[in-house]
């Protein structure tokens, strides 16, 4: 039904990731299956599905073959099955070990899985999803929770659209729309802005540890045909993330058609406020194990994304009246495999199925599907994030070499069967030391050659966001960027923002924050690691941000 100002559906999904994508294809599954009507839309904040998703990829294969099983003969973009997987460990800026494969935990063995634009298989199956009947709106950004008199979720409120820097209209000014639904369904990926207002409202953490995230940022390169290897996966750790530099680790993927993607996850529980993430990227490719490919290709895009990775321990509850919340705004990644996409479709199957049966039962108008949280915990998505929850917590606590033994023996002989549970209870953004007890570190100028600054990297990530409109980077309190931030630690945020968005500003003896929001790829990095959590990014307007290709 439709009014002027308002649609009305069965089911709102946020989000047009993988794990939405999923949600909705099969809720029009289940339906057609049923024979009767299911009303859903998805949207999503990127001018287009895919133009902001941002992954390696490697992915496996089973949740496609479960959601899609004829996805083989359907124009799937999956065409660069891996053949060669490597393991290197970086000893020094010019040195380095291959693990031998019997020594790799088993859970990073990459045979029969797939080398992917993940951006591209979005794309496949936003198509799907509107084939299927599912409305898809991309351009338009979730920007408010609705809810009802008694608290629950009713659905959400795009926003609106042609508004100055001051929230005044302009000509161009048209309202946000209201889509209210019996169930809305968060999926926005990490660290969703909606799905983290829910998570605090409804305390639905209260009884995980905190979530962990990293920063992933990557470029994508064509390179001479004689290098290219098609299928080849590369992963490794080691240096540049080293002794106090925090820690992390590399990817580098051959594509087809000539193109590789090369990348680094740091972790963002790293102590040294001087530490910039996107400069120890750029050091990264200055190894030879990195810099022998690239030299003589071109680099093509670049992009940067937060990586949900807590795992089994920091899931919260992910059910809220009227509401529930998936993929990687809820934490379903493996970080043990390094990998979210199959983990995070499997979210969106078991939150469709979920829906499906209650509204076949009779469950009232925005209800709590309470039972969600234990149902992913006992099946098959559930088991294997079990299997991996030490992963994360085992070099966060035992260190690189020590959490590489636990999770080697862990891993690849128990099988993630362990006895144990490792906890890390510190969050990310508490883990910062004062300025004053930090290393400075220097990293060498950009060479224009295999090496980069910030600004051009945000050139080639396509972004764009209108001038003239609020600021989508805001703060609960202005005066703490300056006297606490910089104060204390330096102004951590004009590093650790890997698309030069925030600039300390020294004139006539003070110091202002300058926040260039136009640069801003929509990482989340700022929202996670800010060390008094003053920063919170809420979504521009519709269509903004980052236009990602094969990415």
């Amino acid at each position: 039904r439709m009014s002027r100002d308002c649609l009305e559906y069965d089911v709102v999904i946020v989000g047009g990731g993988p794990a939405g994508l999923a949600a909705a294809i099969r809720l029009r599954q289940l339906a057609q299956a049923a024979g009767g009507p299911l009303s859903v839309c998805l949207l999503e904040k990127a001018s287009e599905i895919g133009a902001h998703t941002l992954s390696g990829a490697v992915i496996e294969t089973g949740a496609l073959d479960e959601l899609l099983p004829a996805w083989r003969t359907s124009g799937a973009p999956l065409s660069t099955p891996v053949t060669e997987d490597e393991f290197h460990f970086l000893t020094g800026p010019r040195s380095s070990i291959r693990v031998p494969r019997p020594l790799v935990p088993a859970s990073m063995h990459n045979r029969g899985n797939h080398i992917v634009s993940l951006g591209e298989v979005c794309r496949w199956l936003g198509a799907q999803a509107e084939s299927l009947g599912v409305d898809v709106f991309p351009g338009f950004a979730a920007a408010r929770l609705l809810l009802d008199a008694e608290g629950a979720v009713r659905g959400v409120s795009t926003g609106d659209m042609g508004l100055s820097a001051r929230a005044a209209p302009k000509a161009s000014h048209q309202p946000g729309i209201d889509l209210v639904a019996r169930q809305t369904v968060f999926a926005e990926g990490s660290r969703g802005h909606l799905g983290r207002q829910l998570i605090e409202r409804f305390g639905l953490d209260a009884h995980a540890d905190p979530q962990h995230y990293a920063l992933g940022l990557k470029e994508l390169w064509e390179i001479p045909p004689e290098k290219h290897r098609a299928g080849r996966v590369v992963h490794g750790a080691g240096w540049p993330l080293t002794g106090r530099r925090g820690s992390g680790g590399f990817f580098l993927y051959h594509a087809g058609g000539s193109q590789v993607a090369v990348g680094l996850i740091v972790d963002l529980n790293y102590a040294n406020p001087y530490l910039s993430p996107y400069g120890e990227f750029q050091r990264l490719k200055c190894h030879p194990l990195i810099r022998n490919v690239l030299q003589g290709g071109k680099r093509i895009a670049y992009g940067a994304r937060s990586i949900t990775k807590g795992g089994a321990n920091s899931l919260p509850r992910l059910s809220v009246p009227g509401g529930l919340i998936i993929g990687c705004n809820a934490g379903t990644l493996n970080f043990a495999k390094i990998k979210g996409t199959h983990t995070a479709m499997r979210s969106g199957i078991l939150a469709a199925e979920t829906i499906v049966e209650a509204f076949a039962a009779g469950a009232g108008e925005r209800a709590e599907l309470a039972g969600f949280s234990q149902r992913l915990r006992e099946s098959r998505l559930g088991e294997e994030l079990h299997r991996a929850r030490n992963f994360g917590p085992a070099l966060h606590t035992l260190g690189v070499f020590g959490g590489a033994v636990f999770n080697f023996i862990e891993q690849s002989v128990l099988r993630g069967r362990s006895p144990l549970t490792l906890r890390d209870r510190r969050a990310d953004h508490a883990t910062l030391r004062a300025a004053a007890g930090s290393e400075r570190i220097d990293y060498p100028k950009a060479d224009g050659v295999v090496t980069f600054d910030r600004l051009a990297s945000v050139y080639v990530s396509n972004t764009h966001h209108a001038e003239d409109q609020p600021c989508h980077l805001t703060l609960k309190d202005e005066r703490l960027a300056v006297e606490r931030n910089y104060a204390d630690y330096a102004g951590p945020e004009a590093r650790y923002c890997p698309a030069g968005v925030y600039e300390f500003i020294e004139a006539g003896g003070s110091v202002r924050l300058q926040i260039n929001a136009q640069n801003c790829v929509h990482c989340k990095t700022c929202d996670i690691k800010d060390p008094a959590q003053n920063i919170v990014w809420v979504p521009p307007e519709g269509g903004g941000g980052p236009n990602y290709q094969n990415m």
